[in-house]
């Protein structure tokens, strides 16, 4: 006889249309898990406003704020590597007008090496310094804004480094044999590169942050440097950069970002996340707003660059400066700070370069004269190369990427894992639970009865004979929408929960048509969140982040859930229903689940023993999956953050008990 997932499977495959009559809500429900995802990321943004509110009434509160946020930004950006040797070299010199480039590769961590560009301007040091932390585009250093940006600062008096981040110019991480990367730009290479790394408790953010950051070591090493007077400035991307690194090294004394500040709760609402070098898990959790980055920076100067036509939303840029005002403002230093706007779009434009250059020059040389960019000369990116084969990748056999780096962490988090899954199994749960931001003490639901299953024709549809819709809310949970079939015995024989990724409507006729259902059974269908009903539009995900619901997926981390714990939280609610139901106390319960309600499936079963029995068809059988294949699409939908710090799915099948659990691939 055929498995129940092959019936499915075969019955999927010849569906080609929504079976509506076995919808359950009665609104517009493609919208509702991101309007209740943006709800709760307001409330958290609104607590923040009040905490600011009242601390810009006194420098005393001012000061424990700032201090507050950096610990907070401290904690989010999780654990960093060891400062190990840069083992920094110079593959290549180029003298030009009044100034000479250097080539440097340096390690920031153990063979992951960092291409760069040093502009050393002629005459006698030291120097002041700027580091420059470059956008997205493919050529990264060699990008024309930002040699440009530059040379200005090298013929004005600075020495400049500038920094490729990873997945762009030499340093694409995902490369086939040739060098060549494997995605269709850096922004997708970025978020692939992050939802592995949000695993392992760590990020794209904290990874280009240390890149940098070793830069900086590297920088404070050269004698033309004054490393007294050292500031940081980049552009879209490069200005993310520059927001992170602003609260976090202490040695940077003024800066700069570029067509990158707004308002994230308001980004967020309108437009959705950006890739994943743009966000950390939990920074919403933190309450931590973008400027607040800046903030912890402050009362350093501070020069916000901003195109009034950018794609960045210029409203919400204006927005956080207005808070930045007032916190210089309240630090009695209103004059260290100034948003530059210019009738322009998204990137360092001549105007934004003067203005960014003559503020530079205003804080580290006591010297505010408007400066004014010459004709330019630019070279070809492969000119400015590091490597002789273009990709670290490929001129190094040793180098370590981030892809690799995460399959280190992964084996080294073995003794880890091994001991956690060793501790009392309250501890344990109480620990899964933190991961996936559960209440097990919320346990109270409301059921709304919404009829019987009706077809087109007004003709009440046999489901098994007399299924009933019915709406499960749970206090600060999405309501759950569900097909409830009860036994036609008095005490069913067991009960049967079936969560399929592709919807309950796809297997609402093949459950009927299952001939093989225990005689006595009951049978629950249900949409656990993202999923049928509640599914998110496809066009409203950009292609190319991977995931067909990035938006909703990055918005729960960012609040700091996940997906596999909203879901998780459904599949409680159904046993909270379950247990209402006098008839159904001490009934084995039965869970089917597929595809990405499977993970969700298997963490309820460890948080309810009243889960008898899980059957898993056709989801992931270990993290290490998502490790070994970046590149595949809807990984998003099983990251918890830094769970293989504590578990993998084996583990997880373990502590469920393996004869509790039947995995059908």
């Amino acid at each position: 006889m055929k498995s129940l997932f092959v019936i499915i499977s075969l019955f999927i495959s010849l569906t080609t249309f929504s079976q509506k009559q076995y919808n359950v809500l009665d609104w517009k429900a493609d919208v509702s898990v991101n309007t209740f995802l943006v709800q709760k990321m307001h409330q958290q943004y609104n607590e923040r406003r009040a905490v600011l509110e009242k601390a810009l009434s006194s420098k005393q509160l001012l000061a424990a704020y700032i201090d507050n946020t950096r610990k907070k930004y401290l904690q989010v950006l999780g654990k960093l590597p060891e400062r190990t040797s840069l083992n920094a070299k110079i593959t290549g010199t180029i003298q030009q007008d009044g100034y000479t480039i250097e080539k440097i590769i340096y390690e920031s961590t153990p063979h992951h090496r960092v291409t760069s560009n040093l502009y050393i301007p002629k005459g006698k040091g030291p120097f002041p310094a700027a580091l420059l932390f470059c956008g997205h585009e493919d050529v990264s250093k060699a990008t024309e804004s930002y040699q440009k940006t530059a040379i200005l600062f090298a013929k004005n008096g600075f020495v400049v480094f500038v920094i490729d981040p990873i997945s762009q110019s030499e340093r694409w991480q995902l490369t086939d044999a040739n060098g060549k990367g494997l995605t269709r730009g850096g922004t997708t290479e970025h978020t692939l590169l992050n939802q592995a790394s949000n695993l392992l408790g760590t990020s794209t953010p904290a990874d280009e942050l240390w890149d940098n950051e070793r830069g900086l070591d590297y920088l404070v090493t050269r004698p033309e440097v004054d490393t007294a007077r050292i500031g940081c400035l980049g552009n879209s991307g490069g200005g993310m950069q520059t927001i992170y690194f602003a609260g976090f090294d202490k040695r940077i004394k003024v800066i700069a970002p570029c067509s990158y500040l707004a308002d994230r709760e308001r980004t967020l609402e309108m437009t959705g996340p950006a890739d994943g070098c743009a966000q950390m898990p939990g920074e919403g959790k933190a309450q931590l707003e973008l400027d607040d980055y800046l903030i912890a920076a402050a009362p350093k100067p501070l020069l916000v660059l901003a195109g009034r036509y950018d794609f960045i939303d210029y409203s919400g840029a204006l927005i956080a400066s207005n808070e930045l005002k007032k916190v210089y403002t309240a630090l009695g230093q209103p004059q260290k700070f100034q948003l530059f706007s210019y009738d322009d779009g998204h990137g360092i434009s001549q105007p934004k370069r003067e203005a960014a250059v003559t503020w530079f020059r205003r804080w580290l040389c006591n010297d505010p004269t408007p400066i004014k960019e010459p004709d330019l000369k630019v070279l070809t990116d492969k000119e400015l190369f590091c490597t002789k084969t273009g990709q670290v990748n490929t001129e190094y056999v040793d180098e370590i990427d981030i892809a690799k780096r995460n399959l280190q962490l992964f084996d080294e988090y073995k003794v880890k894992r091994t001991a956690f899954i060793s501790q009392d199994k309250s501890i344990i749960r109480k620990k899964v639970a933190e991961l996936l931001s559960l209440d097990l003490t919320n346990n109270n639901i409301d059921v709304e009865k919404k009829g019987l299953v009706v077809n087109n024709d007004g003709i009440v549809e046999n489901l098994n004979t007399n299924p009933k819709k019915i709406i499960i809310r749970k206090k600060g949970e999405v309501p759950l929408p569900v097909l409830h079939k009860k036994s036609t015995q008095a005490i069913p024989s067991k009960i049967i929960i079936w969560l399929t990724e592709r919807g309950k409507n796809a297997i609402a006729d093949s459950v009927a048509n299952y001939h093989t259902i225990p005689e006595g059974a009951s049978i629950i269908l249900c949409d656990l969140n993202g999923i049928g009903e509640t599914a998110d539009k496809p066009e409203l995900n950009d292609a190319k982040f991977y995931n067909k619901e990035y938006r909703n997926a990055m918005l729960a981390l960012h609040i700091g859930e996940s997906m596999v714990g909203q879901r998780a939280a459904g599949i409680l609610a159904l046993m909270d229903f379950i247990a209402s139901i006098p008839e159904y106390k001490n009934v084995p319960v039965e869970i089917n689940a597929t595809g990405i309600a499977t993970l969700p499936a298997l963490h309820a079963a460890l948080l309810n023993d009243n889960i008898k029995s899980v059957k898993l068809f056709g989801g992931i059988n270990s993290y290490k999956e998502i490790l070994d294949h970046p590149l595949e699409k809807n990984w998003y939908s099983y990251v918890i953050p830094d769970v293989l710090e504590f578990y993998d799915i084996p583990d997880l099948v373990k502590l469920v008990g393996a004869e509790r659990v039947k995995i059908i691939q």
